[in-house]
């Protein structure tokens, strides 16, 4: 302990205190998120979109209030978000950890016995009396953080955090997509189940006429066992679209943190698939990297990360406390008296001759920051793939529905003709019945159809990473 030091000392100290070793943050100006093609509009983007911004509660273009309560329930009740908010309140009491470390630090000491003390230990030959005795101080110090190692701590823990807190906003946008793709999913399958049951219906009827054909001679059993296989083979649809709308409703009601079997049984009534009113907004490149909260996350620990090497570049360097301890230590009879009393102020240092071992750290955190750089280009790459990926898919799965609908209308014409003729006694009831079947069939290819655009638009909106931004309300 240095009981006294001259001005100079602490004129030094204090210009040295601005020091701060290691890099400072900053994104390479080459670097892939500030590429033009990465911020240019989407290769994939079709007629079917629009360049603006997709709202954050993008859900609310389907038009459904209850998908939009179902998603009110998910982000205020599901168990990720809940674990993902518990990291984030875990990074935050980090962040206040390292926070402490630019603080005063003080400690207060208070104990007392009664000993005997050894007469051999003070090299006495006389044994002394036993005695109570007592130690109390308080002691002060202060990290001067001369290079900057503490606030390169702080650095990195607030970093660590805002990366915590974009892993949570990208929980709650894969429960808003999930969310939704389960509630579509129970109503594309009622929807499949509602054309199925007419083609089953239609069948019937048919196989029923094929029986009276038969009863007057004028049609065989093979064109029974046709007919009645036919309807055998539509209705073995039906429990599969029944048990795909059931599985459904169970992974909707666990995203809501409800076990499965307690789903509301109202929702397997729906047989509307979800449509979109509008165009599919988009935005562009800039604005999706901006958006992602993956995206963000990766960078935030890219900051971090580089943050961590000027933790360890302070290492190499001393340590400087400023300390002051005042007390009193001895026999309880001469409490606080001038026997007892003692102090002491002056600055501590501490310097590890020996640094192979911060070496070796710094070398750590920069091959850290470039494999955090690396990860984060990667990111940024991820996040256009799966939106020219998802809008490719979903303007493929447009053209298929213009077609198969196409196909569904002249499959009607020729149904509604058919009828007619059959109505003026020009065409047996049977050929009539033919061509409903044809455009039930048409309506089946129609509805698996609509549910694949209605999963495609879902997962466009997923990749375009809306809805982290949206309050949570039960």
């Amino acid at each position: 302990m240095v009981k006294y030091m001259r001005p100079q000392f602490y004129v030094l100290l204090a210009v040295l205190g601005g020091c701060t070793v290691g890099p400072n943050y900053r994104l390479p100006a080459q670097d892939l998120i500030n590429n033009h093609a990465a911020q240019a509009r989407f290769v994939s983007a079709g007629n079917a979109t629009q360049i603006a911004e997709p709202p954050d509660n993008w859900w609310h273009l389907f038009n459904d209030p209850t998908l939009d309560r179902l998603i009110r329930r998910a982000l205020a009740a599901n168990t990720d978000l809940r674990v993902a908010q518990a990291n984030l309140e875990r990074s935050n009491g980090l962040l206040a950890q390292a926070r402490v470390a630019q603080q005063i630090n003080a400690t207060v000491d208070l104990d007392t016995s009664y000993e005997q003390l050894s007469a051999e230990s003070f090299l006495q030959g006389t044994q002394p009396p036993p005695m109570q005795l007592y130690n109390t101080g308080i002691a002060v110090s202060y990290d001067v953080d001369l290079f900057g190692g503490i606030r390169r701590g702080i650095e990195a823990a607030t970093d660590d955090t805002e990366a915590s807190q974009a892993a949570r906003d990208l929980v709650r946008v894969n429960v808003a997509a999930e969310t939704t793709r389960a509630y579509a999913e129970i109503c594309n399958a009622g929807n499949e189940l509602s054309t199925v049951r007419r083609s089953v219906e239609l069948q019937d009827q048919s196989l029923a006429f094929t029986r009276q054909l038969s009863s007057h001679g004028r049609a065989v059993s093979f064109d029974i066992d046709r007919a009645q296989g036919q309807v055998e083979a539509l209705q073995a649809r039906i429990p599969l679209l029944q048990a795909r709308q059931v599985n459904a409703a169970y992974r909707l009601n666990t995203l809501m943190g409800e076990p499965p079997a307690t789903f509301d049984r109202t929702w397997l009534g729906c047989h509307q698939p979800l449509r979109l009113k509008t165009l599919l907004p988009v935005g562009d490149g800039r604005s999706l990297l901006k958006r992602r909260p993956d995206v963000r996350a990766a960078e935030r620990r890219l900051a971090a990360a580089t943050a961590r090497i000027g933790v360890a570049t302070a290492a190499l360097y001393p340590d400087i406390r400023l300390g002051a301890s005042l007390g009193s230590t001895g026999a309880a009879a001469d409490l606080f008296s001038p026997l007892t009393n003692r102090f002491g102020i002056g600055p501590m240092i501490s310097w590890n001759i020996n640094q192979n071992d911060a070496r070796a750290r710094i070398m750590m955190a920069k091959a850290q920051t470039r494999g955090s750089l690396a990860s984060f280009d990667g990111t940024v790459l991820a996040a256009l793939r799966e939106v020219e990926t998802s809008l490719n898919s979903y303007g493929a799965q447009l053209d298929r529905d213009a077609s198969l609908t196409a196909a569904r209308d002249h499959a009607a014409q020729v149904a509604a003709t058919m009828e007619d003729l059959h109505r003026g006694g020009r065409l047996n009831a049977l050929v009539a019945l033919d061509a409903e079947r044809k455009l039930a069939t048409a309506d089946q290819a129609v509805a698996e159809a609509e549910s694949a655009i209605s999963q495609s638009q879902i997962s466009v909106f997923l990749a375009l990473g809306g809805g982290w931004n949206t309050p949570a309300h039960p």
